[in-house]
């Protein structure tokens, strides 16, 4: 994956610089200094192999990984949903309790690293969506599917409001096996019980990598509140969580 994932980790490299040290000491003799190159060359030897052993036998934590867990580590889980506009989607979690991290981006397209104004064409075959991260002490990915849907529309084809294009499609897109599962499971329940006139035709797509969208695009209804698609559209997404699921609501957003 490329450097673009939240995931990505910089790898440490420690230098060592015991040989050049050695190289400096006493030259005065020939077969001295023959000792000292010696010397050198076994350290550099045992060095050369040490480091080659540790990139071999531990692997580099990246969104591959993680993508096939789902999760980061222990203490925080992932989920990835698109539901239209990502400003709307993000606005919601960002008030769930045990959510730790809501990040808007693009998946599920050919290209990588789109701009907004590439996935806005609808040709790029990217979804808004986003990056979810939890705490599953907390909360749980039934939870999450839970308010997913009842704060989207899941039974309009492509569309959320105003906002129509394959770029705005509902879809849950999974990052395991457990997690299709659920979703589908869940779907199929909701399907049954009536809860929507219509079926859903929400997709699950197999998580491909997750781009970041553009920062300005981040926290954007805390940061515009007063924007007009956010006083038409978002205030209504977050007053219908905030109805539906007053109990998981962070404490400190009561």
């Amino acid at each position: 994956m490329s450097s673009s994932s939240r995931f990505s980790r910089p790898v440490s490299r420690r230098v060592c610089n015991a040989v050049s040290v050695a190289m400096t000491t006493d030259r005065r003799s020939h077969s001295h200094q023959m000792g000292v190159y010696f010397v050198c060359l076994i350290a550099l030897t045992s060095i050369f192999v040490m480091f080659g052993c540790v990139r071999a036998e531990t692997p580099v934590a990246g969104a591959d990984a993680a993508s096939e867990s789902g999760s980061v580590d222990e203490k925080e889980s992932v989920a990835i949903l698109a539901g239209g506009c990502f400003w709307c989607t993000e606005a919601v979690y960002e008030r769930m309790e045990g959510i730790t991290d809501v990040v808007s981006g693009y998946i599920g397209g050919r290209n990588a690293n789109p701009t907004y104004q590439q996935v806005c064409t609808g040709r790029t075959g990217h979804a808004e969506a986003v990056q979810i991260f939890y705490d599953p002490s907390k909360t749980s990915f039934e939870e999450i599917l839970k308010v997913f849907f009842k704060t989207h529309d899941p039974t309009t084809l492509n569309r959320q409001g105003v906002d129509t294009g394959t770029q705005y499609r509902s879809s849950v897109f999974y990052l395991n096996e457990e997690q299709k599962k659920i979703a589908a499971d869940y779907i199929k329940e909701l399907d049954e019980h009536g809860d929507f006139r219509n079926p859903i035709v929400t997709k699950l797509e197999k998580a491909t990598e997750f781009f970041p969208a553009e920062e300005y695009h981040q926290d954007y209804f805390r940061r515009n509140p007063n924007a007009a698609y956010c006083q038409r559209v978002v205030v209504d997404k977050v007053r219908k969580f905030n109805r539906s699921f007053g109990d998981k609501i962070k404490e400190e957003l009561k």
